[in-house]
């Protein structure tokens, strides 16, 4: 796989193109920077948007839900999408108020993952994506819940990324004029001290996978 990104019809950026990357490593760090992805598609002649937990392996992105879930056994042709939102940009025009961001956008054939290796890889790619260190703590999952479980793996060939960073782009009028302020006000993502769960049996420790991200 090549370091760049050859965007298509459908991946080409024009709005905005001037934000537009090529580079696969800004593909694969904002999509392992993000926790949450939007799949969209077309069931029954009408668009269906799931926000979905997912994973990525070297450039395949993998999904899962409900195996009863019809938009995940029929799905076909997607688009996934992931948003980071890094800071509001505050400009001295309400029409150059922006925001700070990293989004990419995934086209393709939904791929159903059958073989059973593949699936477990998938579902520990997830895991580790969602709560890094849980694979080899908790419990792995049993027969029954991975009959229950669906997992599409989606290649990442047909990917656009667009970054925003820095800040105002004011007119020059508006930056003479001097009357209102304008920058930037950061985002920044931060977890909580851990809380234990109401029925643990015993004062079990909070483990060190957990504490390295509060």
């Amino acid at each position: 796989m090549t370091t760049q990104l050859s965007p298509t019809e459908r991946s080409t950026v024009r709005r905005g193109a001037h934000r537009a990357s090529t580079d696969r490593a800004d593909l694969h760090a904002t999509l392992d920077a993000g926790l949450i992805c939007h799949l969209a598609m077309v069931v029954d002649g009408s668009p269906r948007v799931l926000p979905t937990g997912y994973g990525r392996l070297d450039d395949t992105l993998y999904l899962h839900g409900s195996s009863g879930a019809r938009s995940l056994r029929e799905a076909d042709e997607v688009c996934a999408s992931v948003t980071v939102v890094d800071g509001v940009v505050y400009s001295r025009s309400m029409m150059h108020h922006s925001m700070n961001y990293r989004s990419a956008v995934v086209h393709g054939r939904a791929r159903r993952v059958t073989d059973p290796g593949e699936r477990w890889e998938a579902l520990r790619v997830i895991t580790e994506h969602l709560a890094p260190g849980s694979w080899d703590h908790a419990r792995q999952p049993n027969k029954k819940e991975l009959a229950a479980t669906a997992v599409i793996a989606l290649d990442l060939g047909e990917s656009s990324v667009k970054i925003r960073a820095g800040g105002p782009g004011d007119d020059a009028e508006d930056v003479e004029a001097n009357a209102a302020w304008a920058g930037v006000l950061p985002l920044h993502r931060t977890w909580g001290e851990p809380v234990p769960a109401a029925d643990l049996v015993t004062d079990l420790p909070v483990p060190e996978h957990v504490l390295r991200r509060s």
